[in-house]
């Protein structure tokens, strides 16, 4: 989890909040705006979080390394306590102009705001305004308390206490779906078919949504091993991880697992074809070969060879990244691959697309049936995902 820390006279609150937290199973990164350290030092979360505080002073590194999108993609919930009413105002205008603003901005996960700040100020039309729209982005807002305010009088938009807050966290995040006991295999990222020692054929799969598939199942208590191809992605906390490269490999980690799985969900996008032979050496470019043939042929197909295993108290579901003819071709694939439910998506599309924050999927069942998501988050579609798989084992 990630704490942003703004100026506020709350501030010094935050610091009992990250130990709160943490007692609570959280990991805690900090960072803290240049308001906020005049009131609390970033030595005081390093030491509380045993990890650096990320500032406006230490914004950029000298190496290049671009810390607060680092941040962003490690980040599972953003949450902002104290908000004053201006970080709330760059929040929600979609400002990027200083460490906090731009690590919130590129952060996917979700995000809750805990405002902070005189009643007059809460209650400014400008404040309400900002809010709303937060809110309408799918930032939850929480209501601030009514209380003794630092100018001595009473009003709302006292700072909520420490144990109220993790309280509240605890109901936003709890898992809408239960699996404890139930072993989840998930798949993800694009798999890589050696061309020669330094060339190989693969798609633009980040393995987002295999990964947010897989953080889901172990929200929901489910032990997780997540097969995956190489991505730049961190794993998720608590998920046993299958390192794998060719198509080759995660068939053979996914057949040698499949049989103690209660699950395979699919999520990873498998190359379809390989070369027919893969040069020992680095294939050269000389005045003699302008063209370059090469010859392909198909990779495994995984769920069919993993059909036939199947027992009937085992749920399979598949993934299907289309350009065109979405449902038909999921269908197909639904059908042919004997599976029992089937996630397609109209990759072709630059805001759901592959290596994108966001999806939207159709599940299709075995049934005929079918449930097309909204747009949102890859980790929102993970839990919906999930709690589809948890109603099929109920009909087991």
């Amino acid at each position: 989890m990630t704490l942003t820390v703004s100026g506020s006279v709350a501030s010094y609150k935050a610091a009992t909040l990250a130990r709160a937290l943490q007692r609570a199973g959280a990991q805690i990164r900090v960072v803290l705006t240049a308001a906020a350290s005049r009131f609390i030092t970033a030595e005081t979360f390093a030491t509380l979080t045993k990890h650096p505080v990320l500032t406006d002073q230490g914004w950029w590194q000298a190496d290049g390394q671009i810390d607060h999108v680092e941040l962003a993609d490690w980040t599972e919930l953003a949450l902002a306590a104290p908000a004053s009413a201006n970080l709330m105002a760059q929040f929600a205008n979609g400002l990027a102009d200083d460490v906090a603003s731009a690590t919130w901005l590129a952060t996917a996960a979700p995000k809750v705001v805990v405002p902070a700040m005189n009643s007059h100020m809460w209650q400014a039309a400008a404040t309400q305004r900002n809010r709303q729209r937060l809110i309408d982005d799918g930032v939850t807002v929480l209501t601030p308390a009514t209380g003794a305010l630092a100018e001595g009088y009473q009003g709302q938009g006292r700072f909520l206490e420490p144990a109220e807050i993790v309280a509240q966290l605890a109901q936003l995040t709890a898992p809408t779906v239960d699996l404890t006991g139930k072993r989840i295999l998930v798949t993800a990222g694009g798999t890589r078919e050696r061309l020669d020692p330094v060339r190989f054929l693969t798609n633009d799969s980040s393995g987002k949504m295999g990964y947010a598939v897989a953080a889901a199942a172990q929200r929901a208590g489910a032990t997780v091993t997540l097969i995956t191809a190489p991505t730049a992605l961190t794993v998720p906390r608590g998920v046993t991880v299958v390192p794998i490269e060719s198509t080759q490999e995660l068939a053979d980690a996914v057949t040698s697992r499949f049989p103690q799985a209660d699950a395979l969900i699919m999520a990873a996008a498998v190359a379809d074809f390989q070369p027919l032979t893969a040069a020992t050496q680095k294939i050269k470019k000389t005045a003699d070969n302008d063209e370059l043939t090469l010859t392909l042929k198909k990779t495994p197909d995984i769920l069919k060879t993993v059909a036939p295993m199947k027992q009937a108290d085992q749920v399979v579901v598949g993934f299907a990244a289309e350009t065109q003819e979405l449902l038909k071709n999921g269908r197909q694939k639904l059908r042919h691959k004997h599976l029992d439910m089937l996630a397609a998506n109209d990759v072709s599309r630059a805001d759901i697309g592959f290596n994108g924050d966001n999806n939207q999927v159709t599940f299709l069942f075995a049934d005929g049936t079918s449930q097309q998501t909204p747009v949102a988050s890859k980790r929102v579609i993970g839990e919906r995902l999930i709690e589809q798989v948890a109603k099929l084992f109920a009909k087991k």
